[in-house]
């Protein structure tokens, strides 16, 4: 950009670079989800573009639950409290949508469960999300799958379930049981 520049540009991409420095501090407001790279680690290809775009889909289809408020509002409602699995490890607290559950899809757009951890001085805070399938909604031999990532039996709730965690780095892998990262 130099003086012969017209004004009225040099204005408009000051007000450009403006906004881009305000979106920078997003990260404080209320809302805001954690800043973390895309979670991504197989390696590059047709079943890894499919992740990818799946995990994109659950995250923007979330992002709002990060208000516990609005997952309530949206009709999810507490299944139990924060939970650590004798052989498994921390969970976390589920709210599920018994009508999503119901309908006997698993859809990215519309998990069936969010899982919070509890806050010691705030809010729970959304770490990740169960996509579940009713044992009476299945008809396959073997458990349902997502993402290559195969449903785990949850007899005491007569459902398939699978949890992502999309919002909290888990060691033990995007679909583990457990999340050692996660405190009851």
């Amino acid at each position: 950009m130099n003086a012969t520049t017209p004004y009225s540009l040099r204005r408009s991409l000051a007000v450009v670079a403006a906004g881009a420095l305000l979106a920078g501090c997003a990260d404080r407001a209320p809302l805001a989800p954690d800043r973390r790279p895309p979670i991504s680690t197989q390696r590059p290809g047709p079943a890894a573009a499919e992740r990818d775009r799946a995990i994109v889909t659950l995250r923007r289809a979330t992002a709002r639950y990060h208000n516990l408020d609005a997952a309530i509002a949206d009709g999810f409602v507490l299944l139990h409290g924060c939970e650590t699995r004798p052989e498994e490890g921390p969970v976390g607290i589920v709210y599920v949508h018994f009508g999503r559950v119901l309908d006997g899809n698993i859809d990215p757009a519309a998990p069936d469960a969010l899982i919070y951890e509890p806050g010691r001085h705030s809010r729970p805070k959304l770490v990740g999300v169960e996509m579940a399938l009713p044992y009476p909604l299945w008809v396959g031999q073997d458990p349902p799958t997502f993402l290559g990532a195969t449903f785990q039996r949850e007899d005491e709730f007569g459902v398939f379930g699978l949890h992502v965690w999309i919002w909290r780095d888990n060691p033990e892998g995007l679909f583990a049981e457990s999340n050692p990262e996660v405190s009851c």
